[in-house]
Formats: structure tokens, sequence, C-alpha cells
């Protein structure tokens, strides 16, 4: 539940998806930097194909909408991003669980690369589909949103000096998103942070309270249940049909399962028969 007053200074927890994300992240950054110093041209094709191109995309490296997110190629740009991640992260998980929140987070990326990659090719607010973005922004801003939209009265330290509530906080972070959208300073890298946050809006408001791979499986368990029992209640009627050839009866109840003769003639007023 949303807590009124501000948070502890102390690190939350280091555990769960929010760890792994942040793992994989720096993993990430310091192989690409390691990577740099050994073999600086491969380096460069391999960096080429993972961050985000919506021209590329469209040319068929669809894996980008996914892998730029875990590229960050400045130290500020990796720290404040791992920092945001985890104290976000770390809100959101104890309350939804480690899948909900992996599931937000990459709607959030994924979702938020698709709408910024197909918005750049209206070459509105100077977009273009050949501008390159990278970094794991877009699937903070959808953790961002989630907070605000669930834990919105909560209160931060922000910057460790003002105490604000977290909708507050958020609506800053995209204030200047889109200031930055329409000064078309880094346009497409704004563009995938407010898509990503739109995107981690929907997730919060439509998606299933235990995540979308609990409903779809419950889908699916449930869909193969109802299979299951028609086979059976088909079976039955056979089986009623090839007794009664054989000048004998049986029963089925409506799910196909066998009913006992004996309960059959148990009269339900009778207690004598009741254990």
């Amino acid at each position: 539940m949303p807590r009124s007053g501000p948070i502890s200074l102390a690190l939350p927890a280091f555990e769960g998806t929010t760890r792994k994300l942040i793992l994989l992240n720096v993993g990430t950054f310091f192989g690409l930097l390691l990577l740099r110093w050994l073999a600086p041209q491969l380096q460069a094709v391999l960096l080429a194909h993972l961050i985000l191109e919506p021209l590329a995309v469209l040319h068929g490296e669809i894996w980008q909408l996914l892998t730029y997110s875990f590229v960050e190629q400045g130290i500020l740009g990796i720290l404040f991003g791992m920092l945001t991640l985890w104290f976000t992260g770390s809100l959101l998980e104890p309350s939804f669980g480690g899948r909900w929140l992996a599931e937000l987070y990459l709607t959030s990326v994924i979702g938020g690369a698709i709408l910024a990659s197909a918005l750049s090719f209206t070459h509105v607010l100077g977009l273009r589909p050949d501008i390159v973005a990278a970094g794991a922004w877009s699937g903070i801003f959808g953790l961002m949103v989630a907070i605000a939209m669930i834990f919105g009265d909560q209160e931060f330290l922000l910057w460790f000096v003002l105490r604000i509530k977290a909708k507050y906080m958020v609506a800053i972070y995209i204030l200047i998103a889109i200031a930055i959208l329409l000064k078309q300073a880094d346009s497409f890298n704004a563009l995938i942070q407010l898509s990503g946050a739109l995107c981690g809006a929907l997730f919060v408001k439509f998606a299933p309270r235990r995540g979308l791979a609990f409903a779809v499986s419950e889908q699916y368990f449930s869909v193969r249940n109802r299979y299951y029992r028609w086979k059976r209640r088909r079976a039955a009627r056979k089986f009623e049909v090839y007794m009664k050839k054989q000048n004998r009866e049986v029963h089925f109840d409506k799910d196909g399962r066998y009913v006992d003769p004996d309960e059959l003639r148990k009269n339900p007023n009778d207690k004598r028969w009741m254990n």
C-alpha cells in the first residue's frame, strides 16, 4: 500500500528481477566496453546491429526492438539509469512480483520502440527513420509511470533535497522529455521514453493483476480442461448407448463422470445413510 511519508535514504534491497535487469544492463555495457578495447571494428559492427534504427527494423532486424535497451554508451547514462531502475523496480517488485515487473519493463521497452519507430516514418518534429537510439530509459519510464499510477501519493526526496509525491515527480520527467521532443534536440530518444511511458500506463491499466504470462497459461489450461471434459461427456454418451443395448442402464453427471447407482437410490431426506 502507498505510504504517506518520504522513503528512507537507505538503499533498497538488491534482489529479484530488478537485480537481473540491472546486471544484464551493466554486463552488456562493460562487455561492449571491453570489446571496444580488444576488437574495436567488431564492437562497432555489433553495436550497429544492437541499437535501434527504425529503417533497419523495417528491413528485418526486429531484435533491435529489444536489444537497444541493453546498450548504453555513456557512463553517466548507465549510472543514473541503473540507479533509477533500482529504486523503481524495488518499489514495484515486492507488491506485484518479479514476473509482473519483467512484463511491465519489456512491454515498455518493446512497445515504446515499436510506437516510436512507426512515428519516425512520419517525419514530424524532425524525426527520421535513420536516426538511432539506445538505452534503458523507455523501460524505466514505464516503471515510473506505473509508480505514479499505483503509488501516486508516495513521497520521495527528489535529488535528495525536494520532498515531492511520486505522481508529480514522474510528471516532471515526462515534461522534460516532451520539452526535448519539441525542441528537437534528441527527439527520437525522447519519443521512445514517452512511448515507453504510454505502454507502461496501458499495461498497468489493462494487464491482468498477475501478469500476461499467468493469464495466458490460465486461458490455455481452461481451454484444455474444457476439451477434456467434452471428450469425457462424449465417451460417456457412447457408453450409455452401448449399455442400453445390453439392457443395462448407467448414469453419468454433466461432466461425464460415472454416478454410482447406490447414490441415485439414496433418499436425500433420509439421514440414516450419512456417517
